[in-house]
């Protein structure tokens, strides 16, 4: 059994310092991603927030988008957080043209769909296997989870939609938990990441 785990985090656009930071604090070994070398050398991947489309472009000029959805096919553990959870989905509702993903959790989400940037808010969300009582989640132009597959488990729900997610090796967020100081959702993936070593 590993460690301390390496953790990447994608950086190629969001708010990569703040995941390192997270991940660091919950005993990982955490680095920037951004060439299929760097992805080689990981045992995990955190899929930080930003914008799902420019991920997607950046992701394809880097380089990164086919050995990306090998590595997840192939079982790398996986943690995508807001425009990450879109990243991980098998299928998008009204997606931007062009725009794919890597996929990973067998499930349709909607970009967006807790509003526009001004419409950002916090909320306390009760998510299953983190201990501790609920964490406090950053939305911010969230986007939620319309419906999920047979292998899909729900980890939380906020509003009535679904907003925490687990397949296998691959967990995503609708909130950013990076955001708050409260570690435990990172804590949760590490503990992922080195069971899956």
């Amino acid at each position: 059994m590993m460690t301390s785990p390496v953790i990447g985090v994608l950086a190629l656009q969001g708010d990569v310092r703040e995941h390192l930071t997270a991940l660091a604090v919950a005993d990982a070994v955490a680095r920037p991603v951004r060439r299929p070398e760097e992805l080689a050398e990981v045992d995990g991947l955190v899929l930080p927030g930003g914008e799902s489309t420019t991920i997607s472009k950046l992701a394809n000029l880097f380089g990164m988008a086919g050995p990306l959805r090998e590595r997840i096919a192939a079982g790398m553990p996986v943690y995508g957080t807001c425009a990450g959870m879109i990243m991980l989905a098998e299928k998008i509702l009204d997606p931007r043209s062009g725009q794919e993903t890597f996929g990973g959790i067998d499930m349709i989400v909607r970009r967006n769909a807790f509003g526009r940037q001004n419409e950002s808010f916090e909320a306390a969300v009760e998510v299953a296997g983190v201990r501790g009582g609920a964490v406090e989640g950053v939305f911010i132009r969230a986007p939620w989870v319309e419906s999920v597959g047979a292998q899909v488990e729900v980890l939380a729900e906020h509003g009535g939609h679904i907003v925490a997610v687990r397949q296998g090796n691959a967990l995503a967020t609708s909130f950013h938990p990076e955001l708050t100081g409260d570690h435990r959702v990172h804590a949760l993936f590490t503990e992922m990441v080195r069971t899956a070593g």
